[in-house]
């Protein structure tokens, strides 16, 4: 697909050596405009800033995805089984799973200390 832009010289010059590169410039820079408006990574950013809370490992236990991380998750998978994700959702999919280990991680750690005290 061919697409014309018009843009700020400045920018143009420094694209003009990255010509090759545009396309991944481009996804890159979509997926940081989703994170900054916080589609897709809502949830994330609920767990990380409750871990940063220092919580209790009772607290750390019983964490659970929100409503609307719940509905993100859902929605994903809804549409996987449907017609498929795209390649921006897969990512987002992937870092869902990641995010999902790693809180059973924490949550382990926190059933030993839980255990062990």
């Amino acid at each position: 697909m061919r697409i014309t832009l018009d843009i700020p010289e400045e920018l143009a010059t420094r694209l003009n050596s990255l010509e090759d590169k545009l396309p991944q410039i481009l996804e890159l820079g979509l997926r940081e405009l989703a994170a900054i408006s916080g589609t897709g990574f809502t949830g994330t950013a609920e767990v990380l800033e409750f871990l940063t809370q220092l919580p209790t490992p009772e607290e750390i236990i019983a964490l659970r995805p929100s409503v609307a991380l719940q509905a993100q998750i859902n929605a994903l998978l809804e549409k996987n089984r449907s017609v498929g994700l795209t390649p921006a959702e897969e990512q987002i999919w992937q870092q869902y799973e990641y995010l999902e280990h790693l809180v059973r991680m924490v949550k382990a750690k926190a059933y030993l200390k839980l255990k062990a005290g």
